[in-house]
Parts: C-alpha cells; sequence; structure tokens
C-alpha cells in the first residue's frame, strides 16, 4: 500500500524536516519561499494521503450514498519526543471521530490502523498495525477513540554528516562564487539530508478498494 501514497515529497524537504523543535540546532531552508525547519534527529509525524479517513458501507459492492454505513477520520494527531540517547524515542497519538448512518442498537466497531517508520521518503524502516476500537451507544450516531503509535530512530542514522553541516551552515559572504546559491540545491548535499530524514506515518490500514475509494471520491 506505501506506494500508493503521495506522502510528502510533493511538499519538498520543508515538511519533512519540521521534526520536533529546540533551540540551538541547524536550521535549512526549504524549497517553498519563507519556510524553514529545525533540523532534529526527531521523526517528523503525519498522516499519508488517502489514509486519513475510511468509509465502510453495508454491501461489500456498493458504494452509495444510500447503502453508507461508518465514516471515521483520524484527528487531533500530536507527538512527543525524547532525543537524549542514541535510540530517539518518539510518540505520536490521535483521536478518531466517526459516524454511523443507522443509529438502532448499541454497536462495536473495530478499524485498523498502521505506524510505518520512513526513511528518505520512500525507504519503510518499520511497520505496525493497531486496532482502534469505536462503541456506540444505542440511538447515538457519533463515536470517538484514541490511539497511539510510536517509534525508535537511531540517532547517528539521523545525524547529518560533519562535513555536510558545515557546507550548509558556512557564512557566505558577497560576492563568494557561491553566495547566492542554496546548499540543498546541491544533489550530494540534499541526498545526504534525505537519507538523515525520518518521519512516523500514521494513517488507517486500508483494503486497496478503500484506498482507491479516497483517492477519487
Amino acid at each position: 500500500m506505501m506506494n500508493r501514497f503521495r506522502l510528502l515529497t510533493a511538499l519538498g524537504m520543508g515538511l519533512a524536516l519540521a521534526g520536533c523543535k529546540s533551540d540551538g540546532q541547524l536550521v535549512v531552508a526549504g524549497n517553498a519561499v519563507g519556510i524553514t525547519a529545525v533540523r532534529t534527529a526527531c521523526p517528523a509525524v503525519g498522516i499519508p494521503d488517502y489514509t486519513g479517513d475510511v468509509t465502510l458501507f453495508r454491501s461489500a459492492d456498493s458504494r452509495t450514498l444510500s447503502d453508507l454505513d461508518v465514516t471515521a477520520a483520524i484527528t487531533n494527531l500530536t507527538s512527543t519526543c525524547n532525543e537524549q540517547g542514541e535510540q530517539v524515542y518518539s510518540e505520536a497519538s490521535f483521536d478518531v471521530v466517526a459516524r454511523r448512518a443507522d443509529v438502532r442498537g448499541a454497536r462495536t466497531v473495530e478499524l485498523p490502523y498502521f505506524s510505518t517508520v520512513l526513511r528518505g521518503g520512500s525507504a519503510v524502516i518499520s511497520k505496525r498495525v493497531g486496532t482502534v476500537t469505536l462503541t456506540f451507544a444505542d440511538g447515538q450516531e457519533r463515536a470517538s477513540a484514541s490511539g497511539k503509535a510510536a517509534a525508535f530512530v537511531n540517532r547517528a542514522e539521523a545525524t547529518l554528516p560533519t562535513d555536510i553541516r558545515e557546507r550548509i551552515t558556512r557564512k557566505r559572504r558577497a560576492g563568494d562564487p557561491d553566495a547566492a546559491l542554496d546548499p540543498l540545491a546541491d544533489p550530494e548535499v540534499r541526498a545526504a539530508v534525505q537519507r538523515a530524514t525520518f518521519e512516523l506515518l500514521i494513517g488507517f490500514q486500508l483494503t486497496q478498494e478503500q484506498l482507491g475509494y479516497n483517492a477519487t471520491r
């Protein structure tokens, strides 16, 4: 399913480097004008395209509103990160809000979700699948639940080499041949930044049909 995601590449390196923020760390410029990001070893946290909501129908082959069963969405995604040790620990929490069409009777709905650690925008380092349980009381149209995901990232792999850091942060004076050049335009620098960039991505574990529905509706 991961190859169906547009992930975060369309936003360039700016969002991919967002991660956690603290003082005194390397600041690099993204592709978008006026966008900067604070470089840390913490993975950026986000929801891949088309995986933040799910629609269930009463019939497997139906996609009509009259046959709608349950809709749900992931919201309030937040994260914390501890980058003190050799293994950087990141934890994300989120809410799932849902609505059902038929409110008769009490009902429990279980929705699977995934958490994936991605390196360099495409390499899957790990993937886990969990379940969020939603409980509807009799006559209740809406329900909500919370979920969590966590990941470890190797600090050494998420840290830029010293020479690359120096090339990015080196002060340039007016008149220098490369004074007006973005260091991230250098393929070697850009590749090093990409290799050291990790993401913790969370979304519903969808079938191919559900993913296609989200992408085309």
